[in-house]
């Protein structure tokens, strides 16, 4: 049995206007039931362990209330803290989106040694919608930033206006331009529409729609491993 980490944000304010954050409900719960249903086990570690705040949780989509009833619910509640985490027991980890990790992921050392470890061990990695905030920053043995040259995608900026994401008052810095800054071959669909682009083991999807999408790819990428 191959083993995801879920690593999730402990913020639940975000910008300047000390807006609601926390990671995206719907994007742990669809990924989530995919892995499971594949026979995959799942871990969640988040920067402070505990109860990580959500946003986003729509009783009207099948897989989050579901997901909101379930024993993975639960134990994502009592998440563990990250620097107790062992890499070594993992195949993949994967950065649900949210507002809040673009505060506790854009920087943390943690996260950041984690990505390296994982990427040079040959692990898969994968994140959707405002998940590659953790992508950024990542310097490689080798001294290279991980983005160089990755085909890469994320929340885009059209999305962010759509969705009254101001910068500065409720975003801290735009995505899209700070992973093309870091040398990512940025690319992306129209507005919300399910969009996934995979780069060698690291899989990105551009909104909540992609995130089913992503943990499907880190799957087939997984099952070449077996």
């Amino acid at each position: 049995m191959k083993h995801i980490l879920f690593i999730v944000t402990s913020t639940n304010k975000t910008g300047a206007g000390q807006h609601k954050a926390g990671y995206e409900f719907s994007e742990i719960a669809d990924p989530y039931y995919e892995f499971v249903n594949h026979g995959y086990a799942i871990d969640f570690a988040s920067i402070k362990g505990g109860e990580p705040p959500y946003v986003g949780y729509d009783s009207e989509k099948k897989a989050s209330k579901d997901f909101l009833k379930s024993n993975g619910f639960k134990r994502l509640n009592f998440s563990h803290r990250l620097n107790n985490v062992d890499m070594d027991a993992y195949d993949a980890i994967f950065f649900p989106g949210g507002l809040g990790l673009m505060t506790d992921m854009v920087d943390n050392p943690l996260v950041k040694e984690m990505i390296k470890e994982a990427y040079e061990n040959n692990k898969v990695i994968g994140a959707v919608c405002h998940g590659p905030t953790a992508l950024l920053n990542v310097k490689l043995t080798n001294g290279d930033n991980l983005l160089k040259g990755k085909k890469i995608n994320s929340f885009t900026k059209e999305e962010e206006r759509m969705d009254n994401h101001i910068l500065g008052d409720i975003i801290p810095f735009m995505l899209e331009e700070e992973l093309i800054k870091q040398g990512a071959v940025f690319s992306h669909t129209f507005p919300f529409e399910s969009y996934v682009v995979n780069d060698g083991n690291i899989v990105t999807g551009q909104n909540p729609a992609s995130a089913s999408g992503v943990a499907l790819k880190m799957i087939d990428l997984l099952e070449t491993k077996s």
